[in-house]
């Protein structure tokens, strides 16, 4: 069985690095990806609309309600702890891949930038936001957001630690350095379609609902020092105080 859970966490991690591969094409539109925010097949406004909205929630209520302590306490009772992780992290892969298949691009103009420096400078932040992204969750423990330190774990025969509330580099600046990554990412490109304004935009508010849900379980977790952390620092900018917030402990 241990055999099953370490390939099992290893196919769910690998799945979702093609998939968040994937998703940085989707966003900018990146060639040779077939489908992508502005590339894929024609619908009437009002369905394309009902459809990319109705995608949007599907991830939303998915990486939400799945991370809550209350649902993983009862889909414990079905799921072994050592693949709980790597079972959402491949849960939230698939409904990437939902996205992607069925996004209805919306490809009128929001705006445009023709000044190849100004451009640059966009795609330059679109770059900075994904690599962001991707150290911040080197950061807090990449292998164990994604799953695989738990079946690693489980493999060797040996406890799991408590987490540890820890501030390095970015986190000493922000709260939430991924998200920070995610609304750059997002919202940095030169050329913003009405479709790619209506997923930048849904996935942001997304972002500042799970913040407010995550932030509670981390005061759960860490209590008086989580408070003084989020007191101390800013949420997602640099410089604009604290309170309000979070970031994932697990």
């Amino acid at each position: 069985m241990r055999v099953f859970h370490l390939l099992y966490a290893v196919v769910a991690y690998m799945v979702f690095l093609a998939v968040f591969l994937y998703l940085i094409a989707f966003v900018g539109n990146i060639p040779p990806a077939p489908l992508t925010v502005d590339h894929g097949p024609d619908s009437p406004v009002a369905a394309a609309v009902a459809i990319d909205l109705a995608l949007i929630a599907l991830f939303g209520f998915q990486h939400s309600v799945m991370a809550r302590p209350a649902f993983k306490a009862g889909w414990l009772r079905f799921v072994p702890p050592p693949i709980e992780r790597s079972t959402y992290v491949l849960a939230t892969s698939v409904v990437l891949i939902l996205l992607f298949l069925g996004w209805q691009p919306l490809t009128a103009p929001v705006w445009s930038v023709g000044n190849p420096t100004a451009a640059t400078v966009l795609w330059g932040l679109f770059g900075l936001g994904w690599l962001i992204v991707l150290v911040s969750t080197f950061l807090i423990s990449h292998f164990e957001l994604f799953g695989l330190r738990q079946v690693w774990l489980a493999w060797r025969g040996r406890p799991d630690t408590p987490p540890m509330l820890r501030e390095p580099l970015f986190y000493r600046l922000v709260r939430h350095p991924l998200y920070a990554g995610f609304f750059i990412a997002l919202w940095a490109t030169p050329q913003m379609s009405v479709g790619h304004l209506l997923l930048t935009t849904g996935l942001s508010l997304y972002m500042f609902v799970a913040i407010r849900l995550e932030e509670r379980n981390l005061v759960d977790v860490f209590g008086d020092a989580y408070r003084a952390y989020r007191a101390r620092t800013p949420m997602l900018v640099p410089g604009l105080g604290g309170a309000g917030g979070e970031r994932d402990a697990r």
